[in-house]
This record gives structure tokens, C-alpha cells and sequence, in this order.
């Protein structure tokens, strides 16, 4: 793994799993869930993550509210939870996110640092302008960049061009791409990106192309590696 990532121009990362929380909507509700609240929380973020893939391959996109409200319905019945209330509340927690701690920190120095700064997510834009102004994370955003625009998810190289677009790069390698998924670190490296995969669920790399130029246990460890 590199010690440094040299001639960055900007920090691009994902938002759900990366800089958001998917799994505190669950963990809020666990009581009303019961003793499967863990494995709720994975399989609907399992689902969701499935949904996007399998709606990319079969040119079927619809925007990520849908996919997150599809996935979470496929979930409950699968746990064998009718309730509409704890189905509604659920996704409205969705809209407020959390933001980790360490993603916090990051980019209030990254943006003290004059970093240019933007989050390239599945999320709608409506979805991301909501979870980005209730954990606080837009104070350090410079965009917030949604595959709606193109109409296909991750990992399609669509979206990863849509980074290079925004940010104004000449060269794809002046971006360093953030992200805890493994398939959107090894993809967007496979792409051109510089990458740096944080390392919050324990993962190792697929088995696809691309290798991360780093792994990071905490974001707050990035502004010292791209500067």
C-alpha cells in the first residue's frame, strides 16, 4: 500500500456506509424490533445493495428512495414484521443519517486545508441533500453528486465519470476516491482513481479488478495521505 497519494486535486466519497451510518435507522428502533434488529439492518442494506446492481444490468432504474423502500419491504417480510409504523419510521430515519465521527473530522480539515471535497453516492439527490443537512456534513462539501443524473448505479463507469465532470480534474488519478464498500474502492480504482478504502466493516478485497492504494481505519488519518 502507497504511504502517500501525490498530485491530488480532490477527495470524492461515498455517502451511505462511508460517511453516513446505514445501520443506526435500526439500531435506534432495536427495541421495537426485537432479537433480529442486527440481522434486519444487514439484510436490508444486503437488498439495497443487490437491488441497485440488478436494476443496472437490466437497464431498470429507479431512484434510490424506491430501491431503499423495495429493499426494506423484501426484508420484513422476510423477518416476518408487519407494521406499517415501524416501516415508515424506519425510512424516515433513512433521511437523517448520522455521520461517523472520523468523517466529520476529515473534512472539516480537509476543508480548512482548501481540499476540494464531494460526495458521488447511489443516494437521490433529495435523500443526500437531507441525510448531508441533518448530520452536518454539508458545511464541508463543496458538491453533492447523485447518480441520478445519469440513471444507472454503481459501478458503472458512468458514475465515476460524473466525479471527473464535477470537480474539474484534467486527470482521473487527481482524485482520491473514499469509500467502506469494497466493489465501489475496487471499481473506482479500476476506473482511474486514486483510492482510499476505509476500513470500517472488517472486509477483505473482492475478487475483482482493482486495488486500493490504501486502507485506512479512520478517515482522520486521509488529510495526512493526500497533502
Amino acid at each position: 500500500m502507497a504511504v502517500k497519494l501525490e498530485g491530488i486535486k480532490a477527495c470524492v466519497f461515498d455517502a451511505y456506509g462511508t460517511l453516513l451510518n446505514v445501520h443506526a435507522p435500526v439500531a435506534q428502533l432495536s427495541s421495537r424490533i426485537g432479537k433480529d434488529a442486527d440481522a434486519v439492518s444487514k439484510l436490508w442494506r444486503q437488498k439495497q445493495l443487490e437491488y441497485t446492481w440488478l436494476r443496472s444490468l437490466m437497464k431498470a432504474y429507479v431512484p434510490f428512495w424506491q430501491i431503499t423502500g423495495d429493499a426494506l419491504d423484501y426484508t420484513l417480510e422476510a423477518f416476518s414484521i408487519e407494521d406499517q409504523a415501524l416501516r415508515d419510521d424506519l425510512m424516515e430515519l433513512y433521511l437523517h443519517l448520522a455521520a461517523y465521527d472520523d468523517a466529520v473530522a476529515c473534512l472539516k480539515v480537509l476543508k480548512e486545508l482548501g481540499v476540494a471535497t464531494a460526495i458521488l453516492s447511489n443516494g437521490s439527490p433529495d435523500m443526500l441533500d437531507a441525510a448531508v443537512k441533518s448530520s452536518g456534513l454539508d458545511a464541508y462539501l463543496d458538491e453533492n453528486i447523485s447518480v441520478a443524473d445519469v440513471g444507472i448505479f454503481k459501478p458503472d463507469p458512468q458514475v465515476y465519470q460524473q466525479a471527473v465532470d464535477r470537480m474539474g480534474v484534467a486527470e482521473r488519478s487527481e482524485i482520491c476516491f473514499v469509500s467502506a464498500n469494497t466493489w465501489d474502492a475496487q471499481a473506482s480504482k479500476s476506473f482511474g482513481f486514486q483510492v482510499a478504502r476505509i476500513n470500517r466493516f472488517g472486509l477483505k478485497d473482492d475478487r475483482i479488478p482493482g486495488t486500493p492504494d490504501m486502507l485506512l481505519e479512520s478517515l482522520e488519518e486521509l488529510p495526512g495521505v493526500v497533502r
